[in-house]
């Protein structure tokens, strides 16, 4: 299991992308967290097995229709099994 920390930069607020990305979390079957920030950025926050979380950051680079990904910066440690869901922070 591992944890993947995402700061997503671009046009990636205003289309939907904190949606999209809960589906997609869903679909893949990770859990915890995304949320817009001050800036302008998303933050994402995901934990699950490392072929899912490959998938999920690989859809995390592009994100929904709409949205323009300029930048994705990612940290990686060990998972700590906090979650037990996908969802949508404030």
């Amino acid at each position: 299991m591992v944890r993947v920390h995402l700061r997503i930069t671009g046009r990636v607020q205003g289309v939907g992308f904190r949606w999209a990305t809960r589906d997609e979390a869903v679909r893949v079957g990770v859990t915890g967290w995304v949320r817009n920030t001050d800036d302008g950025a998303v933050e994402v926050v995901a934990e699950g097995e490392e072929a899912l979380i490959e998938r999920f950051v690989a859809w995390c680079r592009s994100g929904p229709p709409g949205a323009r990904v300029h930048e994705l910066n990612e940290r990686r440690r060990a998972a700590t099994n906090e979650f037990d869901s996908f969802r949508i922070a404030s």
